[in-house]
């Protein structure tokens, strides 16, 4: 379950010290200028040692999750429908086909309706539209009152890389796949990518600009500016609107950075709605930390990251300090002959944000790999570092919240060791509404831990695992008709759908394939006269025998 270890802490490997992380924030048009005290990421020996890993927050995905097969590329797919999209839906003869599931209440959508080969998230927007993740094939659209889906690529404005300092695109071959969507006002979503992949004498994305700084080599900007998140709106014409958030911070925004380039992969997106268009956010949940978007922010491909014009407050986290398993090839030079015996170093743990649930007084909880935290931006003042500071100060571990309690909490040296952990490894988090704010509850679902509900104050109220139709959840959403919890397991099971007790939609409902399927993302359609749950089943892509292509679900029963 755990993934390769991050290339280096905010701090990167230098033993920087605490407030390197600290962005300079300008005295204008930031309202409150403060600093946000000592939360910072280096001095704890650099490594930014997450669990998360590629895919999952659970490392790879077992065969399951890669888009093998798919290149990046439309060819063969179908031809161009003028300006709207390419209408998709040629099935690829190496791909398995199956029949959709006929249930009571359900519909389903695959490759026959224009589907995207492999699903990682699903949502709707305000309109009724129902916006899909396809991974490498790009961004789907079935546009409310059709039956065929529409597919989105770079070549129809899609930018899954930021901006040069002059505003150019990036050198290098860009990469583009769609790994969550976040629907917002009528016609737009939001649109999360991940990072281009690492090749040979290069890092991942988290890391390429300072690994290659250290290296004294020039950093690959195709890898280092990719990923991040679209705004995307329909234009009237069918073609699309793109405003880019580039996730980075620029030249004197953070002291002791020449440029921050650390959030790439977006693996979850929260749209938080207010009366006020100027106080709407847009939540990044990204590998690393997470970050915060102005929901309405009109743009600006020059604007190299200040504060003033990015649209973006990035990053914090609920990070703390532990031992972990060295990777021994890798630390092989710094330790010399004597490597061997050098098990464990220390480390800041901080990875893989899937979990985004907004309150309604825009506070926002938010759950990674080895940490969660309640994130109280709304509380004050809809300030991003006086919240970032309640998270992240020495004095604020309590808000490091450790879900599935490790066997040791988070300490002073010497750290927690690896086995004395239990990784939290959140995977999704959603909110049950209730008349006032200390009434609310919220589900957690975990990779590997299954689901417990919180209070408002993050005390446990309930925990399930094997009661569920799988111990390991993907993701967890709250049904407005009767507020249960639907969590869709990981693999092999399909979905518990949780209020007294727990009902399960597998096997008897799905069938094969689907049911075998992760389900990486559950959404609430609220656009209609009643609600509809939007789920995404994903595909696998076995070493042997042909890709199984997934599928999008949608419930309006009881």
């Amino acid at each position: 379950m755990v993934g390769a270890l991050g290339w280096a802490g905010c701090g990167g490997d230098d033993g920087a010290t605490r407030d390197v992380d600290d962005p300079v924030v300008p005295v204008t048009p930031v309202e409150d200028p403060r600093l946000p005290g000592t939360g910072a990421d280096a001095g704890t020996g650099g490594t930014d040692a997450g669990t998360g890993g590629t895919d999952a927050g659970t490392g790879t995905d077992a065969g399951t999750g890669t888009d093998a097969g798919t290149g990046g590329t439309d060819a063969g797919t179908g031809g161009t429908d003028a300006g709207t999209g390419t209408d998709a839906g040629t099935v690829d003869p190496g791909e398995a086909t199956y029949p959709m599931p006929s249930a009571p209440g359900w519909t389903f959508y695959g490759r026959e309706q224009g589907g995207p080969r492999h699903v990682y998230g699903v949502t709707a927007d305000e309109g009724g539209n129902i916006w899909v993740a396809g991974g490498e094939e790009g961004l789907f659209l079935l546009k409310k009152g059709e039956d065929r889906f529409k597919k989105f690529t770079m070549a129809e404005g899609l930018r899954p890389y930021g901006y040069m300092p002059d505003g150019s695109a990036p050198p290098g071959t860009p990469y583009l796949k769609v790994i969550s969507v976040a629907g917002a006002w009528d016609g737009t979503v939001f649109v999360g990518y991940e990072g281009k992949p690492s090749g040979p004498g290069t890092a991942p994305c988290e890391g390429e600009y300072d690994v290659a700084e250290n290296d004294r080599r020039p950093a690959d900007a195709s890898i280092y500016k990719s990923g991040d998140a679209d705004r995307v709106s329909l234009r009237a014409d069918g073609s699309l609107d793109v405003v880019h958030y580039d996730i980075s911070s620029g030249p004197g925004v953070v002291p002791g950075y020449d440029r921050r380039e650390k959030i790439c992969n977006i693996w979850r997106i929260a749209y938080d709605k207010d009366p006020d268009p100027k106080k709407s956010s847009v939540w990044f949940g990204a590998n690393h930390g997470f970050a915060r978007g102005d929901a309405h922010y009109a743009g600006n491909p020059t604007c190299n990251g200040r504060l003033t014009c990015s649209g973006v407050e990035e990053h914090s986290h609920p990070a703390y300090s532990a031992f972990i398993y060295t990777n021994a090839a890798r630390d092989k030079e710094a330790y010399g002959t004597d490597y061997a015996k050098y098990q464990v170093r220390d480390a800041l743990l901080t990875d893989a944000y899937w979990g985004l649930a907004p309150l309604p007084n825009h506070d926002v909880w938010i759950g990674g790999a080895n940490r969660s935290t309640k994130y109280y931006y709304g509380s004050n003042g809809n300030n991003f570092w006086a919240a970032q500071s309640l998270t992240e100060d020495a004095v604020n571990k309590w808000n490091r919240r450790d879900l599935w309690q490790d066997a040791v909490g988070e300490k002073e040296w010497p750290y927690a060791r690896p086995e004395e952990r239990t990784e939290d490894l959140v995977s999704g988090m959603a909110i049950v509404p209730a008349g006032d704010l200390a009434n609310i509850k919220v589900w957690v679902s975990s990779f590997a831990n299954g689901l417990v509900q919180l209070d408002a104050e993050g005390n446990v109220l309930r925990s399930l695992k094997n009661d569920l139709v799988a111990p390991h959840t993907a993701s967890v959403a709250v049904d407005p008709l009767d507020n249960s919890a639907w969590a869709g397991a990981a693999w092999g099971g399909g979905i518990s759908r949780v209020g007294g007790g727990v009902t399960k939609y597998s096997y008897s409902l799905f069938g094969t394939p689907l049911s075998n399927m992760r389900i990486p993302d559950i959404q609430v359609d609220r656009s209609g006269a009643r609600r509809r749950m939007l789920v995404a089943f994903q595909g696998t892509a076995p070493k042997t025998g042909p890709v199984v292509p997934g599928a999008i679900g949608i419930y309006d029963g009881d």
